[in-house]
């Protein structure tokens, strides 16, 4: 199934395994409430700092454009400083922003704190975790069972962020949520003594600062415009964009500006490309070996991991705005429906192992597609305005379970494609595209449900419909991917 020479090493003991994969999961879990917790506090935020909405959502866009930004930047060093001290340094820069952002009076400190540092310490310790599990972990079936851990501690800090969020904002204050990151990344600190990290092979590359900008900026760019949708939509620009307040670069109606920025991000990545293969003709290291793009596996599992990070995003989305608009949900009350799809993201992340000694990747991310498609449709066809909370168990549960079960295959697929001088390159490359996902899902259903003018409810059902149908799209390359040796 692999293009390259798979990882592969000694096996480790069960509690040498336990005392490794604890800190990964706690950090992946941190980082991914990180991203979701704060929608649920924006106007408390607001009032105590003396500013306006406005300005706290530009402090969570920020926080999502510069860990996008650097996540493959942050990637390549960890073959530079090594992959355990890039997971500590990351925890310490994420746990130094989290303080300033505890004690920020002002929306300045918050910035410098939530959106840059928190952002910088995310993109340095994310990469590690998968890198670490990789090359730990000898063989696909072991590697299931804890990036099942780590996906599904993933997948339940974004789905519990909004409800633990609310639940702190109502009970203590907002900085108390903070307070929770600076007290768990110190613990993740403490356990991350016992994380073993073997020799990466060869000589360490030099960093490619050119290269870093370079993506930095296409990604930046990129995400901007996706974000920038929710604003001006799609397609057509809902309001005047202009600069300054005063000068009208693109009248309302006319072509939306989130285009413009794609475009320069897309020229910023061009460059990019351009540059890494010229440098890899002189035989210069370089940020994102181009070999990686070579992969029919890889890129097929990264389509399918870009389209689940998507849906799954998108999906809470939309449920949660209907929840919120169209049924009068509070915050707490909207966290705790969505639970359903959390405990399935959960137990299908739990049962990772046993499903991988039983069944193929491939047929596990196909699965996983069919049973989030059919999630949704139940959703479609069982909700109504103001309907009982019953209604929502069936489709939110299978969603949860199909997103489960493909999340962790897509990552043992896209991982285990490489061997272990290419896990820092490919780890990055694959949460870069991830966060691609999750911030073209919420884009994009925000832009739908704005833009289709139909009676009350009706746009968020045009949404979801939307979601499936990409969904399909996305089972259609895991019916792609090359079978597996002994798959039938």
């Amino acid at each position: 199934m692999t293009d390259s020479q798979p990882v592969t090493g000694p096996a480790m003991s069960k509690s040498a395994a336990r005392a490794m994969i604890l800190p990964l999961a706690l950090a992946q879990f941190i980082a991914s409430y990180a991203a979701t917790n704060m929608n649920v506090a924006i106007s408390s935020i607001a009032k105590d700092l003396g500013t306006n909405v406005l300005g706290i959502q530009t402090a969570i866009t920020l926080f999502t454009l510069t860990m996008a930004s650097l996540m493959i930047p942050g990637s390549k060093l960890t073959d530079i400083w090594g992959r355990k001290q890039c997971f500590i340094g990351g925890l310490i820069v994420y746990g130094v922003g989290a303080l300033l952002a505890l004690v920020a009076q002002s929306i300045t400190l918050l910035v410098i704190g939530y959106s840059f540092l928190e952002g910088i310490g995310s993109a340095l310790m994310i990469p590690p975790i998968y890198i670490l599990v990789t090359v730990a972990f000898p063989d696909i079936k072991s590697r299931a069972r804890y990036f099942g851990v780590v996906s599904g501690a993933g997948g339940l800090g974004a789905a519990a962020g909004p409800l633990i969020g609310g639940l702190i904002t109502s009970a203590i204050s907002w900085r108390a949520s903070f307070g929770l990151q600076v007290v768990v990344v110190a613990w993740i600190v403490y356990l991350a003594r016992s994380i073993t990290d073997p020799p990466r092979p060869g000589s360490k590359p030099r960093f490619d600062l050119l290269g870093a900008i370079l993506s930095a900026a296409g990604l930046f760019f990129v995400v901007l415009g996706l974000l920038q949708s929710r604003t001006y939509g799609f397609f057509v620009s809902r309001k005047d964009w202009s600069i300054g307040g005063s000068t009208v670069l693109i009248s309302k109606g006319g072509v939306s500006p989130v285009w413009i920025y794609v475009a320069i991000g897309a020229a910023f990545l061009l460059w990019f490309f351009l540059h890494v293969r010229s440098a890899e003709k002189k035989g210069k290291d370089v940020l994102l070996a181009l070999r990686l793009f070579r992969s029919r596996v890889a890129n097929l599992g990264l389509g399918t991991q870009f389209i689940q990070w998507l849906i799954l995003q998108g999906s809470f989305f939309v449920t949660s705005v209907y929840l919120q608009e169209v049924d009068g949900y509070n915050a707490v009350k909207t966290g705790l429906l969505l639970t359903p799809a959390t405990a399935g993201i959960l137990v299908a992340s739990a049962a990772a192992d046993r499903l991988a000694k039983r069944h193929p990747q491939r047929s596990l991310i196909i699965a996983g597609f069919l049973a989030s498609v059919v999630g949704m449709v139940l959703l479609l066809a069982l909700v109504r305005a103001h309907s009982g909370i019953v209604t929502w168990i069936p489709g939110l549960l299978l969603f949860g379970l199909g997103v489960g079960v493909m999340l962790t295959s897509s990552v043992n697929v896209v991982q285990s494609s490489f061997g272990e001088a290419d896990q820092g390159d490919i780890s990055g490359l694959s949460r870069s595209v991830s966060n691609l996902g999750s911030s073209f899902g919420t884009s994009l259903v925000g832009s739908i449900l704005v833009a289709v003018t139909l009676p009350a409810g009706k746009p968020h059902a045009a949404a979801l419909g939307t979601l499936a149908v990409i969904s399909f799209i996305g089972l259609i390359l895991a019916i792609l991917l090359p079978r597996q040796r002994g798959e039938t």
